[in-house]
């Protein structure tokens, strides 16, 4: 669209920012706010809402009919389904003006499944894979994947995206186990609970 330098706007978006990177494509019928931050090489998809006070980081992908609320972080390579909920208000009342903004962050490489609700307050560790539909109620730890209502944790993903361990609250208390990703090679291990990248291919 004529007027952008560096990026592509739809004639058919509304783009109030000036903040916008290099290669970023924003489709029809989104409307991003002045104030918001929007890094390079990210895709907005149609029918998108991303409120002043946002910041999208770098290569991130923001499916069709998402809404962003100031206080929303997301950081470089986040994907977001499409239709999925956020929100910034624990408290929410129509014209409260003493409400209080709950900052919510995506850390890189997280996906969120479409349709999924995510409450304010909270992190989406790196690599987490959340479920499609599912209800976020708490933080979720790197490589985590959960899903359900509420969002519980189901198992843990590869940095690749393939869930390569699936857990139950005995697998939890288990000593100490290393996985290898059977498609890229990567090394993890998982102990008391947690799971940690110890060798192969270098994290992205």
């Amino acid at each position: 669209m004529e007027g952008y330098k560096n990026f592509f706007v739809h004639s058919l978006a509304l783009v109030e920012s000036e903040d916008i990177g290099e290669g970023t494509k924003i489709w029809a019928f989104s409307h991003v706010a002045k104030g918001a931050k929007i890094g390079k090489y990210c895709n907005i998809g149609e029918h998108c809402y991303i409120e002043s006070g946002v910041i999208i980081g770098d290569y991130c992908t923001v499916k069709n009919g998402i809404c962003l609320w100031d206080g929303i972080v997301l950081e470089d390579y986040v994907f977001l389904g499409p239709c999925a909920v956020f929100t910034n208000d624990k408290y929410p009342r129509s014209r409260n003006k003493n409400w209080e903004l709950r900052k919510t962050i995506i850390r890189r490489y997280a996906s969120v499944g479409a349709g999924a609700v995510i409450l304010c307050g909270i992190d989406i560790g790196r690599y987490a894979v959340i479920g499609a539909g599912s209800v976020v109620t708490k933080s979720v730890p790197d490589f985590a994947v959960v899903f359900g209502n509420p969002a519980k944790i189901r198992g843990f993903a590869c940095a690749c995206g393939r869930v390569i361990l699936k857990i139950s609250r005995k697998s939890r208390a288990i000593a100490r186990r290393v996985i290898t990703c059977e498609f890229c090679s990567r090394v993890y291990s998982f102990d008391s609970g947690k799971f940690s990248w110890i060798g192969g291919p270098p994290l992205p």
